[in-house]
């Protein structure tokens, strides 16, 4: 049988079958161009005539019918993103958006090598194109082991929606993971993992992570990982050095976030120098990069700038409006509360920047005029807390070292909902009182900022909820069918949010909450309860 191109050949020079690609006869050799068939590893040599032959297919068409179809299917599946240039799109339960098609085929996928920045308004849905991302390389077979890094209360919602929308099935690790995985490097048994940045940031785990390799790994909420720079100095955050680490692990790299820029150029080029380093030797450069929008490492959209395939917006456009209050003139009660707390604060803040290491002591009392800022009753729940730790330390006093871990304000905004809540418990329990008189002092002054703060609740004095309670009136009055009206509104702090939901509902609106602490279960249930 004559060899030819596309025939498939053996010899005991080779280790397995292989593909002819070129094949040309010199007196009694064969000089033969391919490639192993299972390897793909090429082939270009001479070899003898009488040592080569074709290899022989043989078949009796005893195989089962399903195990043929899967056969087939695979093959198919191995070419189908030739002919369907968004084969995941179509085979996945999402409609996706023009914007989100372009972002995905139009910028990411056209990469040699994916190192880039999704940085699109918030709900623009980046989740969706990441998982675009994901099955179109897994379909093309170019990436197998990927990781994905989220805030530590995005984790579940991650896993929810992969599932979901692209039958893709993540395992979530954390300390549990590790603990039944003792001794192995657990990040290179699964090959699709999620975990949390802060826990992947912990020293002994990155030395276990920083082993491994992926084929893709997504950030979301990349601008978490901050560097700062202080003339010629460069200030890394544990997070900037976690992403200078995974950035060296990975052959394509994603990163997903709603607010890329705080404002500085420095800080900016130092994030992107995470997909690149040093892509951009300087600030000026990024600039005229972006001023000329020829920058190939990101893509940003704004809300106003999303249409559906009609033309037409997305979103509603927004309308902002600023409700100004004095609560001087409208409440007398609350002018005295914050001129107490004020001057609580304040006396105590001195004193805690006074003695070495007692900042956190300075920061605690800093939260106290945020939970003021959110409401009242938070304000109230935090002093309650605080007296109740402060009466035990008075009860067994003894000079105590603070064990409260030092945290700056930028770390502190960058925590999840469930994590800042624990870091204030922890420092409710703070003082910087140097015997018992001065503890009984301070306990005494909560006690006035606590009965003030309860002559203000019990009589709905706070001007801030009355002008909720009006807003919402108003709201419901404009509105023609008062049945489909939703309203969402935001908290800062758990026990306001708590407060509002009792005092919303004893004003006959119908009410329900989402809060950190949810489990997913719980928050898939409210969400259908609103929706």
């Amino acid at each position: 049988m004559e060899i030819k191109n596309g025939s498939i050949i053996v010899s005991n020079h080779f280790s397995e079958p292989v593909l002819v690609y070129n094949i040309e006869k010199i007196d009694d050799f064969y000089h033969i161009v391919g490639s192993g068939i299972k390897s793909g590893r090429p082939i270009d040599c001479c070899i003898s005539e009488s040592e080569v032959k074709i290899k022989e297919i043989k078949s009796d068409f005893s195989e089962e019918a399903w195990k043929i179809f899967l056969s087939l299917e695979t093959l198919r599946f191995r070419f189908a993103s030739i002919y369907d240039p968004l084969l995941a799109m179509n085979i996945s339960k999402v409609d996706p958006l023009p914007h989100q098609i372009e972002a995905v085929y139009g910028y990411i996928l056209k990469l040699p090598r994916i190192r880039f920045l999704i940085a699109d308004d918030p709900g623009a849905g980046k989740t969706i194109m990441a998982g675009l991302i994901i099955k179109e390389l897994k379909l093309r077979n170019i990436i197998d082991r990927i990781l994905i890094v989220t805030p530590g209360h995005l984790k579940d919602q991650w896993r929810r929606e992969l599932k979901e929308r692209f039958e893709e099935n993540f395992i979530i690790f954390n300390r549990d993971t590790l603990s039944v995985y003792f001794g192995e490097n657990v990040w290179n048994r699964e090959k699709q993992i999620i975990t949390s940045i802060d826990f992947a940031k912990q020293e002994d785990i990155l030395r276990s992570l920083s082993s491994s390799h992926f084929d893709l790994i997504i950030v979301d909420e990349a601008h978490k990982m901050s560097a700062y720079k202080y003339g010629d100095k460069i200030n890394k955050t544990i997070r900037y050095r976690f992403g200078e680490i995974i950035s060296q692990i990975t052959t394509h790299l994603l990163f997903l976030t709603a607010t890329p820029h705080k404002g500085d150029p420095d800080n900016f080029r130092l994030f992107l120098d995470l997909l690149e380093p040093g892509f951009f030797d300087s600030k000026d450069i990024l600039l005229q990069s972006i001023q000329n929008k020829d920058n190939p490492l990101f893509i940003r959209r704004l809300k106003e700038d999303l249409k559906d395939f009609e033309g037409k917006p997305l979103f509603l456009s927004r309308n902002v409006e600023t409700l100004t209050f004095n609560i001087g003139t409208q409440s007398t009660k609350e002018k005295e509360l914050y001129n107490a707390l004020s001057s609580y604060v304040e006396t105590q803040y001195n004193k805690a920047l006074a003695i070495d290491g007692k900042r956190n002591v300075a920061f605690a009392l800093i939260i106290l005029q945020r939970r003021f800022a959110s409401s009242i009753y938070a304000l109230l729940k935090s002093l309650e807390r605080r007296r109740e730790r402060l009466k035990s330390l008075l009860e067994n006093f003894r000079k105590k070292e603070d064990k409260i871990n030092e945290i700056d304000l930028d770390e502190y905004e960058e925590l999840s909902e469930e994590e800042r809540w624990k870091e204030e418990e922890n420092w409710e329990a703070i003082s910087i009182a140097e015997n018992q008189e001065e503890l009984e002092n301070e306990i005494q002054t909560i006690d006035n900022l606590i009965e003030i703060a309860k002559d203000i609740i019990n009589n709905e004095e706070e001007t801030k909820l009355r002008q909720l309670k009006k807003a919402l009136k108003e709201l419901f009055t404009l509105s023609e069918s008062e049945s489909n009206k939703k309203i969402i509104i935001f908290t800062e702090s758990k026990d306001t949010l708590d407060y509002l939901y009792e005092k919303i509902k004893s004003w006959n609106y119908s009410v329900n909450v989402i809060h950190g602490r949810m489990a997913l279960e719980e928050r898939i249930t409210a969400e259908k309860t609103f929706k």
